[in-house]
């Protein structure tokens, strides 16, 4: 073996061991928590429930085989995924233009717009979502003022899919801003004022230009305002009620009062299932739709 080869080897077994060395903690830290609670879960979905024993250790199907013969279990699936898809459409088409013109704005007030921005990430969701009850309450803000302007009765609008949509767009919508803003202020202004040059007009030269640049931001942005949904917990126990069903609520509910955690671990898993798979299916359409185009 010639001298430079071996040299060559040297640095790639010493570039191997610094990341190793880098990446080894990470690892770890992945694997033992996350990985290993995951897997303790998946054991415990093919345990068997017994209403006097509880958790009985067995490897069965039977859990798995409940929720999809099940047509209420299936009901709330499709319902997490309807509210989730809402969600993210709606964060997409009132954080898109706010995003846009919040990169492209070079007014000295841009660094305050973006403390309007991030100011409700300094308060936590539940509180956030007490707010909305008391607005959405019969006899509340909402309820008051469109009987005493506008004369119209009580909207009834606690217990219902509006109010969960409502209520999880304005948790998520900031999330997805700042997603979208950095993805606008990456892409050269210098490129609208060329197609707007060759007579394209705003909206066409958004269209036609930046958006399909920022197609891989927006990708992520909904990715995440459609995980962020499908996991939501305390927004549509609060605003729905007990009458609506989301799958985060309702896996909660058999893990801490019916003590079914074989049961509750299948539900963590078909959540967990459900949205990667949505997740990577659009991530896969949406851009070779919009090539085609």
């Amino acid at each position: 073996m010639s001298g430079a080869a071996l040299l060559e080897r040297t640095v790639r077994r010493r570039e191997a061991i610094s990341a190793a060395l880098l990446l080894g903690p990470a690892t770890i830290l992945v694997c033992v928590t996350m990985v290993a609670p995951l897997a303790l879960l998946a054991r415990y979905s093919l345990n068997r429930f017994d209403p006097t024993q509880l958790m009985v250790t067995a490897l069965t199907l039977q859990n798995y085989t409940r929720f999809v013969s099940d047509a209420f279990f299936l009901s709330v699936l499709g319902t997490t995924i309807r509210v989730s898809v809402i969600v993210t459409a709606s964060c997409l088409i009132l954080g898109i233009p706010m995003a846009w013109r919040l990169a492209r704005t070079e007014s000295r007030w841009k660094s305050a717009y973006v403390m309007a921005i991030v100011l409700p990430l300094f308060i936590g969701a539940t509180t956030r979502t007490a707010g909305w009850m008391i607005l959405f309450a019969r006899g509340g803000m909402l309820d008051v003022t469109t009987r005493t302007v506008f004369g119209v009765e009580s909207l009834r609008l606690m217990n219902t899919e509006l109010a969960v949509v409502v209520g999880i767009v304005s948790i998520n919508l900031p999330f997805t801003i700042l997603t979208l803003q950095a993805v606008f202020e990456g892409i050269d202004p210098r490129l609208e004022e060329a197609a707007a040059s060759m007579g394209a007009a705003p909206v066409r030269s958004f269209q036609r230009v930046v958006l399909p640049l920022a197609m891989p931001g927006v990708l992520i942005a909904a990715a995440l305002c459609f995980i962020l949904a499908m996991n939501a917990f305390a927004t549509p126990l609060l605003l729905g009620g007990p009458r609506f069903q989301m799958m985060a609520p309702l896996l909660y509910w058999e893990f801490s009062t019916n003590n079914d955690w074989p049961f509750a671990g299948v539900l963590a898993f078909v959540l967990m299932a459900s949205t990667l798979a949505l997740t990577l299916l659009a991530n896969a359409v949406v851009p070779r739709r919009y090539r085609a185009r």
